[in-house]
């Protein structure tokens, strides 16, 4: 074989110039040329190459020149097309597409009925051609002479012998004994008389009755002599009575070849197979209309597995590209061109289909975008990555701002698809910045699928920027009204709890998913219960691994040394919820106690002395409110002492509990009360001075000091009373009031007004009494304290 091919190497360097490289030997039965499978120096595609030495066989050359001759004029689809010829003295070339013997598959029995039909249809067209168009004799009709090209269609060769009944010197009665296997393929008529016969009979009458042999022996396997022809065991029953015709020992009663394939076409016959019908059509695709465009590739679906996947690559599929794109073939035609791509190598791939899907997406019809994203899937992973960022992807954005909500939808289903295929930067960039929009969508399924979307992609965006982005997104659609979409949240959110960290998941997600809980729609309650349960147990067990406290060792606190003060609290062992209640309730009040206390010059004992002796004493000190008590030295005027300090003063009992049963719904158990009585104090000494003056004391009748009326004021200061005291003042005979005599009543002081001052004249006992705006309307201060206590409780 080496020796072979250097030999023709050889040749060729001492010949003209043959742009061609010769490959494989390839074997073919009984002939005068040699076949090798090629390439073409130019671009690399392959080929044949048919090689003749005539050194060799130099009897046989009239036959090879005559081949030569006949492929270089002689021009239809159904025979071997010629790319280039080269004839010196020593050798002929002729390079040709890319060929394989039928004799392999015919040996082996590889061929399906559908398929024998179809390539047998095609010698018959080619054989009616050269018959009747051409006026001449084949004379050469076996398997030996006929090939199957790359796209599997028999195509027609071995023309060593093909005669013109026209021409006076033709090859065929010359040199037609030097046949290779002539006897065995011969004609009756030939047999007995010799190749000068043919002359007195029809043109067709020798390639009909060769075209029954190969009709046996393709449908057979072999064929030996004209004695096995009778045997129709295996020949289809709607063509044996064409074939006996094409058998018939009488040349001028022969059917002809235009005679046999118009029976075979004929309705219910031979020929009317779905894989032929496909052939003829499928070079009109783009002229039929949309029924008839429908109907074929029905069929085409039918016959996928008898035709040779070849032909798909090679003939069909250049066709339904044609069609998709220029010829309106639509979304089932595109449809059918990705079944075949799917069967395509990815260098095949990039040639045929991958140009055409570059194209058709930068196509404004939607009809077109819309087939393109559904059969994104077949092809995504035949597109190389670097097409889908710099091509595809660009015009792919459109979509999520078209106006038709199909495309919109599409195109965010699309996403899942594309996205491994994207660049981070992308990604985390401008497809997430159209996922916003198509979120705020104002079709409900296009909200749904992002949200899907989203839960899809969700390890395909970046770490740094991943939790924010879906715990905005998926808080989103939590509140969105269509039931769906706040399903689909759930189901993303129990999807992805593992992107999420906990503490993300204790202060971000879990507040936000659990209203779901009381849904109204039954299936969101039962998957928000699942979804939470996931991220609580999650919780759960992170916490679970969580130190006890961060705080430093009681043991190294001073507050735990001997002397540190006992805590008023509950038992240590008391692990209920009413004594973690009664233990803040008790730190609280001793914290206002202290604070009370604090700066103050005088003690408890101080204070209690300065009290008047009319009123009674307070029933607990250390739940009372404060107020201003004036100077108990009399004849002194009221100034400004150590002794004005705020008292405690403890409330009814009887009125807290009763505030307590009005107030629990919304204070949790009359907590606001203190809480507002507190504030009220706070206020007060923000707002006035609690240095200023003492209050207004109360007038006495007989010396007998007497407290004043509880008239329950909420609060406020006595005001009328002050003002019944002035007003019996001025009114002549009155008495004036005991000078240092104060008002000795424990309604609570609040930050409405500061106390109306009152100065005594010392030893002249001339009292006046200043009233800064005695007609001026005094606010209530109730609805401000409920409003206090109302937002403690939230805060609480």
């Amino acid at each position: 074989m080496d020796f072979l091919k250097s030999a023709v190497a050889s040749a060729i360097s001492k010949g003209p110039a043959f742009g061609y490289t010769f490959g494989d030997r390839v074997d073919i039965d009984d002939s005068i040329w040699t076949l090798y499978n090629g390439t073409k120096r130019e671009d690399g595609s392959k080929c044949s190459i048919f090689s003749f030495d005539v050194t060799a066989n130099k009897s046989r050359l009239p036959l090879a020149r005559n081949a030569l001759r006949k492929l270089r004029t002689l021009r239809h689809p159904g025979v071997v097309k010629v790319l280039d010829t080269v004839e010196t003295d020593a050798y002929i070339y002729i390079a040709t597409e890319r060929l394989s013997p039928l004799s392999w598959h015919v040996k082996r029995k590889s061929l399906t009925e559908e398929t024998i039909k179809w390539g047998l249809h095609n010698i018959a067209k080619t054989l009616k051609f050269v018959n009747a168009d051409a006026t001449s004799i084949h004379a050469c009709i076996r398997p030996a002479s006929i090939f199957f090209s790359e796209s599997g269609e028999w195509k027609l060769g071995g023309f060593d012998a093909l005669s013109s009944v026209k021409e006076d010197d033709s090859v065929l009665p010359t040199y037609g004994s030097l046949i290779p296997d002539a006897h065995r393929y011969m004609s009756p008529e030939v047999s007995k008389g010799g190749w000068e016969v043919i002359k007195q009979n029809p043109t067709h009458a020798v390639d009909s009755y060769n075209l029954g042999t190969l009709i046996f022996e393709v449908f057979n396997g072999s064929y030996q002599g004209s004695d096995q022809l009778g045997q129709m065991k295996s020949i289809p029953a709607s063509m044996q009575q064409a074939y006996k015709r094409l058998l018939n020992p009488n040349p001028k009663s022969r059917m002809s070849v235009s005679q046999f394939l118009d029976q075979g076409k004929r309705i219910g016959g031979f020929f009317q197979t779905p894989l032929i019908q496909v052939t003829e059509d499928i070079d009109n695709i783009g002229l039929k209309s949309e029924d008839e465009r429908n109907e074929l590739l029905g069929k085409l679906d039918e016959v996928a597995d008898d035709f040779p996947a070849d032909f798909f690559k090679m003939k069909v599929l250049p066709e339904l590209l044609k069609s998709v794109e220029f010829g309106g073939g639509g979304a089932k035609v595109f449809g059918t061109v990705m079944q075949i791509g799917a069967k395509l190598s990815d260098e095949e791939y990039e040639t045929q289909i991958t140009p055409v899907v570059i194209r058709l997406f930068a196509n404004p019809d939607r009809a077109i975008r819309v087939c393109l994203l559904n059969n994104l899937p077949l092809m995504i992973d035949h597109l190389p990555q670097k097409i889908v960022n710099n091509q595809i992807f660009p015009q792919m954005v459109t979509g999520f701002t078209d106006v038709a909500p199909v495309v919109r939808e599409e195109t965010v289903k699309a996403v899942l698809v594309i996205v491994p295929k994207l660049s981070d930067r992308i990604v985390n960039g401008e497809l997430l910045r159209h996922l916003a929009k198509t979120a705020n969508d104002e079709q409900a399924g296009i909200r749904t699928n992002t949200t899907i979307c989203l839960g899809k992609i969700a390890r395909n965006l970046g770490a740094n920027s991943r939790a924010k982005v879906l715990s905005a997104a998926f808080a989103r659609s939590l509140r969105d009204p269509f039931v769906h979409a706040r399903n689909a949240a759930l189901l993303a959110l129990s999807a992805t709890a593992d992107l999420f960290s906990e503490e993300d998941c204790a202060t971000k997600l879990l507040p936000v998913m659990c209203p779901a809980l009381v849904d109204k729609e039954k299936l969101i309650r039962d998957q928000a219960q699942k979804t939470v349960d996931i991220y609580i147990t999650r919780i759960r067990k992170f916490a679970a691994a969580m130190p006890d406290t961060v705080l430093p060792s009681p043991s190294l606190s001073s507050a735990t040394g001997p002397n540190a003060a006992p805590r008023m609290s509950t038992p240590a062992n008391d692990s209920t919820w009413t004594g973690w209640a009664i233990s803040s309730f008790t730190n609280k009040l001793a914290a206002a106690s202290g604070q009370m206390q604090a700066g103050a010059g005088a003690s408890t004992n101080d204070i209690s002395d300065q009290r008047s002796h009319s009123v009674p004493p307070p029933a607990v000190p250390t739940a009372s409110k404060p107020t201003l008590a004036p100077s108990a030295i009399p004849g002194m005027p009221l100034a400004r002492s150590a002794a004005s300090i705020p008292t405690i003063a403890s409330p009814d009992p009887v009125d807290a509990f009763n505030d307590d049963a009005e107030d629990f719904d919304g204070d949790w158990g009359g907590f606001g009360d203190d809480d507002t009585n507190a504030t009220t104090s706070k206020k007060q000494e923000e707002d006035d001075d609690p240095w200023g003056a003492p209050n207004i004391s109360t007038p006495t009748t007989g010396g007998t000091s007497k407290p004043a009326a509880n008239f329950d004021d909420k609060g406020e200061p006595d005001f009328a009373g002050w003002l019944a005291a002035q007003s019996s003042a001025k009114r002549p005979g009155a008495k004036p009031l005991p000078k240092g005599l104060a008002k000795s009543s424990t309604s609570t002081v609040t930050t409405a007004k500061k106390p109306v001052v009152a100065k005594t004249a010392g030893a002249q006992n001339v009292r006046k009494v200043v009233v800064p705006q005695p007609k001026r309307e005094v606010k209530k201060a109730e609805p401000k304290a409920e409003e206090e206590e109302e937002g403690w409780g939230d805060a609480w």
